[in-house]
């Protein structure tokens, strides 16, 4: 039934989801100069570069709106090879708390699914089946080797730069992204390496504004996977933007075939709405099915 396709992709879409918040917990800093065998001269054009490097993304990170909720009605499309399901439902985030989508079903509209994203753990409702997944970050063995973290995945979602391991981007941090300035085009590639992940911010250069964001995980565990998002149709948040749609593609060879899918989210409206509870309550007479049921189930395809 369609229900049942609905929360079988979405289900399968969210240990990818999971890879684009994966970061290393340590980070190198460097200034990037070898200031041995380098001219005064030399060393003055490379820290000009810098500053100017520094500025654009100081830009880009200024482009975050400020507020502590977004809601909206949305369309939320998935689509796994030749499969794809398009049904109605709302986004609801609260900054540093949640991300949740729920899905209705076609034509009745009433919730059939849940996805909710917290701080401490992951909660996956099926209504259709009475069950549902409650899973903290550190739950299943190859996501906590690479240190999940919602704080990265909230960032995604906000159209926001993002620091593996870090609640926020604070200023002192910018210098640790690097601004492709020499790059033709209006688009500028702004980069950051974080052990086996690498993540990549297309901004516009006249604006700072995001564009695109594509993150890559390499493991010779697990694979390659990855997110590669792209931001459209922006809306007024006060003297901000935000993106109301989002394309989400994901990509991933760690299970035993290439596996790919596409999540689009079209929001209706971008609200600012703060009249609503941040989590859920799961009914008593719902069955917990484990994480690492599903992943199996995933791997198996």
């Amino acid at each position: 039934m369609e229900k049942n396709k609905i929360m079988k992709l979405a289900t399968f879409c969210l240990p990818l989801m999971l890879l684009a918040s994966c970061g290393t917990k340590r980070q190198v800093i460097s200034d990037g100069v070898n200031h041995k065998n380098v001219s005064r001269q030399e060393v003055k054009s490379i820290q000009t570069e810098q500053v100017r490097k520094l500025a654009f993304v100081q830009k880009v990170s200024d482009n975050q709106v400020y507020t502590k909720n977004i809601t909206g009605s949305m369309n939320f499309t998935i689509r796994l090879g030749e499969k794809k399901i398009s049904v109605d439902g709302a986004l609801r985030m609260r900054k540093d708390e949640v991300i949740r989508l729920q899905l209705y079903a076609p034509i009745l509209g009433f919730e059939i699914g849940r996805l909710e994203f917290t701080p401490d753990y992951v909660l996956i409702i099926d209504r259709y089946h009475k069950q549902y997944i409650k899973a903290d970050y550190n739950q299943v063995d190859f996501l906590q080797k690479q240190g999940i973290n919602f704080y990265s995945l909230q960032a995604l979602f906000w159209n926001q730069l993002l620091l593996p391991g870090a609640k926020q981007v604070k200023e002192s941090d910018l210098k640790k992204f690097d601004a492709s300035l020499d790059v033709a085009g209006d688009n500028v590639p702004v980069v950051l390496k974080n052990g086996n992940m690498t993540y990549v911010w297309t901004a516009q250069r006249a604006t700072g504004r995001i564009d695109k964001a594509d993150v890559e995980y390499v493991s010779s565990q697990h694979g390659t996977s990855g997110v590669h998002i792209r931001y459209g149709d922006f809306r007024s948040v006060g003297v901000k933007q935000f993106p109301a749609l989002l394309d989400m593609t994901l990509v991933t060879n760690a299970t035993r075939v290439k596996q790919e899918a596409n999540i689009v989210i079209k929001m209706n409206e971008v609200k600012t709405d703060s009249n609503w509870e941040s989590r859920s309550e799961v009914s008593s007479k719902y069955k917990q099915v484990s994480v690492e049921d599903v992943l199996n189930k995933i791997m198996s395809l």
